[in-house]
């Protein structure tokens, strides 16, 4: 392996850097992305019954929202609640959708990341192949050729070529795979939110309306 890079030459090191950003954040989202950590199966279910009679304490709330990215958005309906027991509708409406915006933000970190290693991998590998073309340029000389630099600059091109499709490659796939696995949960926290919200006006104290201001003689 040593040798390898010894032949690729410089270009390859900003190759290689990336290479182990881009499996250091693969390995993060997985274990960030997965269903038990974002959207376990029956949590909606089991906060729905928990709720059914009364709210939960303070207490609950917390736990349900270090439960997972699900329950920080419906911790925060049930605190809206508790907290403003005369809420509207629109207001709570509200209250999810900027849990939802954190939670989406939080589902695509490092997402940007990994796909500018995707796009950038491959150019560095054409830079790397446009040193190496340079180094096969520079052998040639009045006198004769340098077979030694022409056998070095090759290696830089073919090397820094295939690397960066190595590289670029993975990441592509792993970033349209995250981001398939990020719209299905948005999708499934929009369905749960809604569901949740409906469930919560049930508790909130319904406003009287407004008197009306004609007064008849």
């Amino acid at each position: 392996m040593f040798s390898i890079i010894q032949a690729a030459g410089w270009p390859i090191y900003p190759l290689l850097l990336c290479s182990i950003v881009a499996l250091a954040l693969v390995i993060e989202r997985i274990s960030s992305l997965r269903r038990r950590r974002v959207t376990p199966p029956r949590l909606l279910d089991e906060v729905l019954s928990v709720t059914s009679h009364s709210l939960p304490s303070a207490d609950v709330v917390e736990k349900l929202a270090d439960n997972s990215v699900l329950g920080e958005v419906l911790a925060s309906g049930l605190r809206a609640v508790i907290v403003e027991p005369r809420i509207t509708e629109v207001k709570l409406r509200q209250v999810f959708e900027l849990a939802g915006r954190s939670a989406i933000h939080q589902l695509e970190r490092y997402l940007n990341t990994l796909g500018t290693i995707a796009t950038a991998a491959p150019l560095l590998g054409l830079l790397g192949t446009v040193v190496g073309m340079i180094e096969i340029f520079g052998s040639q000389g009045p006198s004769g050729g340098n077979p030694a630099q022409l056998a070095h600059g090759i290696s830089i091109a073919l090397y820094n070529t295939a690397f960066g499709l190595i590289v670029a490659i993975p990441s592509l796939m792993f970033y349209r795979y995250f981001r398939g696995q990020v719209e299905e949960i948005i999708l499934e926290l929009e369905q749960s939110s809604d569901r949740m919200l409906g469930h919560l006006m049930r508790f909130a104290i319904q406003q009287p309306p407004a008197a009306n201001g004609n007064i008849k003689g």
